[in-house]
C-alpha cells in the first residue's frame, strides 16, 4: 500500500490538464462565428461526437458514485442502465427526424415552431438553471475526492479545472468541445478499464472469487425489489423506466445532448451517434459497477473486514492513490478530471448557445453573428465562473450521494421540459396557449412531488410526463387557438414524417 500521491503523480495529472487546455485552443484554428460557434463547420466525425455524448452524460458522478455505491451497497441502481432501451429507440424512431428535417439551431428553437417563442425561452431559462447545478455538481464531485486523498486545497483544484475549461470552451466554440470531449471519454473508459484490471490481479481467486464473494454478501441484486404495486416506490422497475425516461428526455429536450445532434443533417449519422453512445454508456456504467465489487472484495480480503465507512463518493479515489503504482495514479486521477471537464465544457457551451439563440436573439432580433458570438463568449465566460463559486459552496455541503443527487434533478427539471416536447411531437391538437398551461400545472406538480411527497426520485420524469401530456392536451381543447402542428405543410410532428414515408 503506497498512501499518498507522490511527485510523479502530480507532474502527469497536471501535464494532462495543460494538454487538454492545448488541444482546445489548437482545434479552433480559425475562428469560430456564428452558426459554427454553435453547431461546428461539419468537419467533426460522427464517431467523435458519440462520444462526446457518452463524456456528457457520464461524468466523475459515473467514475466515483457508479464504483461507491456497488461498493458500499449493492447493484440495484445497474437497473438504470437498462432505462436505455427506452431512451435509444424513443429518440432515434420519434423524435430525431423531425429535429433534422426543421434544421433547429437549438433544441428549444422547436418549442418556438411549435407553439411559440415564450415557451422557447422559458424551456432555456429552466435548461440553464439546471446547468448551472449540474456543472456545479461536476466540478466539486472529483474536487472532494482528489483533495481528500492528496491534501490539496478542494478550492484550488475547483479553480484549475474550471479554468482550463471555461478557457477553452470560450474559445473554440463546439468543435473545441466536441475534440476535447472525445480526449476525455477515451481517457475516462481506458482508466476504468485499467483499475479492473489491476484488481481483477490483486484479488485472490480473480473475477470467479469476485462473483462468488459478491453473491454469497449479497452485493448484486438479490435482494432486490423488482417490481412494487406502488409505482411511487423504490423497486427495480420504477429505476429502470424512471431512468430510461430521464435519458430519454435528456436526448430530445436538454440543449447539450441535442446541440450534438445538430451538427450534422444527416439521420442516419444522427442514429449512429445515439446507438454508439448507448453501447458506451451501458459497457461502461457496468465497469465500474464492477469495480465497485471487485473493490469490496479486495479490501475485504485484504483486512478481513470492511474499510472504514465513509463517503461513497470517495473509495475508488482512495484505492487509486493508495494501491496503484506512483504515476499510474495520476493517470486516474486525470480520469476524474477528464470526466469533470468533458460535461464541464459542454454545459458551458450549451448554457451559451441557449442564452445567446433562445433569448437574446429572440428578445432582440437582428444581431449579427459577430456580435452573437462575442456575447457566448461573454456567457460561457460568466456562466463558467458562477459554476466554480457555487461548486466551491458545494464542496462545503452534505451531500451523500451525487449521482441520486443529480438524478432528482434531472428527472425534475428535465422531465418538465421533456414532458412538453413530447406533447409537441406527439399530438396535433396541442396548441400554444394549452402547452403553456400544461407546462405550468407540471411545474406546480413537480415541485409539490418533488418537496411535500416521500416519493421515489425515480418517478419524477414518469409523473412530469403523464402530467404535461394530460394537462397540456386538455388546457389545449379548452383554449381556443388553432394548433400549428395542424397544419401539415409545417412537418412539426412524428406524424408528419411518418406519412413522408
Amino acid at each position: 500500500m503506497r498512501g499518498t500521491f507522490e511527485v510523479i503523480d502530480y507532474i502527469i495529472l497536471f501535464a494532462y490538464l495543460l494538454f487538454i487546455l492545448y488541444i482546445g485552443i489548437a482545434v479552433a484554428k480559425k475562428e469560430m462565428k456564428g452558426k459554427e460557434f454553435f453547431k461546428g463547420d461539419g468537419t467533426v466525425p460522427w464517431w467523435v461526437t458519440s462520444v462526446s455524448l457518452f463524456a456528457t452524460l457520464l461524468s466523475p458522478i459515473s467514475f466515483l458514485s457508479l464504483a461507491g455505491t456497488s461498493y458500499g451497497d449493492t447493484w440495484h441502481l445497474w437497473a438504470a442502465q437498462f432505462g436505455l432501451l427506452i431512451a435509444v429507440p424513443v429518440a432515434m424512431y420519434f423524435f430525431l427526424p423531425v429535429y433534422r428535417n426543421l434544421n433547429l439551431d437549438t433544441a428549444y428553437e422547436y418549442l418556438e415552431r411549435r407553439f411559440d417563442k415564450n415557451l422557447r425561452m422559458i424551456a432555456s431559462i429552466l435548461f440553464i438553471i439546471y446547468q448551472l447545478g449540474r456543472m456545479s455538481i461536476i466540478m466539486y464531485l472529483p474536487a472532494i475526492a482528489l483533495s481528500a486523498v492528496t491534501g490539496i486545497n478542494t478550492v484550488l483544484i475547483i479553480l484549475f479545472m474550471g479554468g482550463i475549461a471555461t478557457i477553452y470552451s470560450s474559445i473554440g466554440g463546439i468543435n473545441s468541445v466536441l475534440w476535447t470531449d472525445f480526449i476525455q471519454g477515451v481517457v475516462l473508459i481506458g482508466g476504468g478499464i485499467f483499475a479492473l484490471i489491476v484488481l481483477i490481479v490483486s484479488v485472490e481467486g480473480g473475477v470467479p472469487e469476485i462473483f462468488q464473494m459478491g453473491i454469497a454478501d449479497n452485493k448484486f441484486l438479490s435482494e432486490a425489489v423488482i417490481f412494487d404495486p406502488n409505482i411511487l416506490n423504490d423497486s427495480l422497475f420504477i429505476i429502470f423506466l424512471g431512468a430510461g425516461l430521464s435519458t430519454a428526455f435528456s436526448y430530445i429536450s436538454s440543449q447539450d445532448m441535442v446541440q450534438r445532434y445538430l451538427t450534422t443533417n444527416d439521420l442516419k449519422q444522427m442514429k449512429k451517434m445515439t446507438v454508439f453512445n448507448g453501447v458506451l454508456s451501458f459497457g461502461t456504467a457496468t465497469l465500474f459497477f464492477f469495480i465497485g465489487t471487485a473493490m469490496y472484495v479486495f479490501y475485504t480480503q485484504q483486512m478481513g473486514q470492511d474499510i472504514p465507512s465513509g463517503n461513497s463518493d470517495l473509495i475508488f479515489a482512495n484505492f487509486i492513490v493508495s494501491e496503484l503504482p506512483a504515476g499510474i495514479s495520476g493517470l486516474l486521477i486525470a480520469g476524474l478530471f477528464a470526466a469533470g471537464q468533458s460535461t464541464l465544457s459542454t454545459g458551458l457551451n450549451s448554457v451559451a448557445t441557449s442564452w445567446t439563440l433562445d433569448i437574446q436573439k429572440v428578445l432582440t432580433p437582428g444581431i449579427s453573428d459577430e456580435k452573437g458570438t462575442k456575447i457566448a463568449k461573454y456567457v460561457s465566460i460568466l456562466v463558467g465562473v458562477f459554476s466554480i463559486v457555487f461548486a466551491i459552496v458545494l464542496a462545503y455541503s452534505d451531500i451523500s450521494s451525487a449521482y441520486e443527487w443529480f438524478n432528482g434533478l434531472m428527472g425534475l427539471v428535465l422531465g418538465i421540459i421533456g414532458g412538453t416536447f413530447t406533447l409537441g411531437v406527439m399530438t396535433k391538437k396541442a396548441n400554444s396557449k394549452g402547452a403553456l398551461a400544461g407546462f405550468i400545472a407540471t411545474s406546480i406538480i413537480a415541485v409539490y412531488v418533488s418537496y411535500f411527497t416521500d416519493t421515489t426520485l425515480w418517478a419524477y420524469s414518469l409523473i412530469n410526463l403523464v402530467a404535461s401530456l394530460v394537462f397540456g392536451y386538455v388546457f389545449s381543447l379548452l383554449f381556443s387557438g388553432k394548433s400549428k402542428a395542424e397544419n401539415d405543410s409545417l412537418e412539426l410532428t412524428f406524424y408528419d414524417q411518418r406519412s413522408k414515408e
